[in-house]
């Protein structure tokens, strides 16, 4: 069932859309699942990939639900069109968006902006869920201590709820927000000044769910820059092989995972930047929690217990749940990827103590 997962995933991550699918794709599929090219003609199709994937799923029967976030689920058909709706909210003048959700909030809140930072911080604003907030968090305390005040404006929302293609249907007031629009980013986005916006992924994720975003934000900060997160590793990949025990991870496991669990990301930033150049960069949060895994395995991170909860039931774990959520602590360390990725400086130069709340 392992195989499945990694074809789940991978079919999710493209969107199920023959339009992104590459010829070099389909071969790299067929060496991972041989069974799935039923014509046995040597290539895979799409099409022959999803008569796969539903076959070894009605064999699972009916009734099986798999635990966590739901990872495959409909989207409304108006993302195939080329233009949204007519009354979406990014069609609309600056000031009739902060109008619209001045409505909601009030005149005084309609409109986040900041001065131009003279410590070198760059204005951000970012959307993201559960696993985007630990990094959200402590990013701003990490840019303290290096002697910043960090901008940083977010619209995030738990699970699917986070996803960039549900914050655009919810800000814009389209599709299953339809005609109630909540445009927090968009109005601040129009009416202010920023150098950079931030995403965490979602399951079947697409090149068009950023590229709204991108464009909107080009439209008025042309030099911005764009920030996607690709995760880390989840029990999910290993389906109905969930380890038993910790001795069952392995630094290979992991180096697998994580190879796994960012292909999908690394393409659809390559692209977007096939549309929009080098503004599109990915924070490698799933490298850094490989190497944490790595490091624990091999015995070099004193005062963690375990690697995952859900299998070693240890508190001072990587991972505290099946969903995949950062153990005790690894917030801070999602928090270094931001800031080295932002703004390219390794977070061992900084020289001050971090506030984190319970321990420097």
């Amino acid at each position: 069932m392992r195989n499945l997962a990694i074809l789940l995933l991978l079919l999710a991550v493209a969107g199920g859309s023959a339009q992104g699918q590459s010829a070099k794709q389909l071969a790299n599929w067929l060496k991972r699942f041989p069974k799935a090219d039923l014509n046995g003609d040597g290539k895979l199709s799409l099409e022959e990939a999803n008569k796969y994937r539903k076959q070894v799923q009605d064999k699972r029967g009916a009734g099986y639900r798999r635990p966590g976030a739901p990872r495959e689920f409909k989207v409304d058909p108006g993302w195939e069109n080329n233009r949204f709706p007519e009354h979406a909210v990014s069609h609309r003048t600056p000031e009739e968006i902060k109008a619209v959700y001045a409505d909601i909030v009030g005149e005084s809140k309609a409109v986040v902006s900041f001065e131009k930072p003279a410590d070198g911080a760059i204005r951000i604003v970012g959307t993201g869920h559960s696993f985007m907030a630990p990094g959200y968090r402590t990013f701003p305390l990490i840019a303290k201590a290096a002697g910043m005040v960090q901008p940083l404006y977010t619209h995030t929302g738990g699970g699917m709820t986070g996803s960039t293609r549900y914050k655009w249907e919810q800000e814009n007031g389209i599709f299953q927000f339809d005609q109630k629009p909540h445009p927090k980013l968009l109005a601040s986005i129009a009416n202010a000044k920023w150098e950079a916006m931030m995403w965490g992924p979602y399951f079947q994720d697409r090149p068009e769910y950023y590229s709204c975003w991108i464009d909107f934000c080009l439209k008025y900060n042309p030099d911005m820059k764009f920030y996607l997160s690709d995760a880390w590793p989840q029990l999910y990949q290993l389906e109905d092989k969930v380890p038993t025990s910790e001795d069952e991870f392995t630094e290979e496991l992991f180096e697998r995972l994580g190879k796994e669990r960012t292909a999908g990301y690394s393409e659809l930033v390559q692209t977007l930047r096939k549309k929009y150049g080098k503004r599109i960069f990915i924070m490698p949060t799933s490298d850094a929690m490989v190497l944490a895994a790595k490091a624990k395995i091999r015995g070099e991170l004193p005062g963690i217990e375990g690697i995952h909860k859900v299998v070693g039931k240890k508190e001072r774990s990587l991972w505290k749940d099946h969903l995949g959520h950062l153990g005790p602590g690894f917030d801070r360390l999602e928090g270094y990827v931001f800031y080295a990725t932002i703004y390219r400086r390794s977070p061992e130069l900084i020289k001050e103590r971090i506030a984190f709340k319970d321990k420097p």
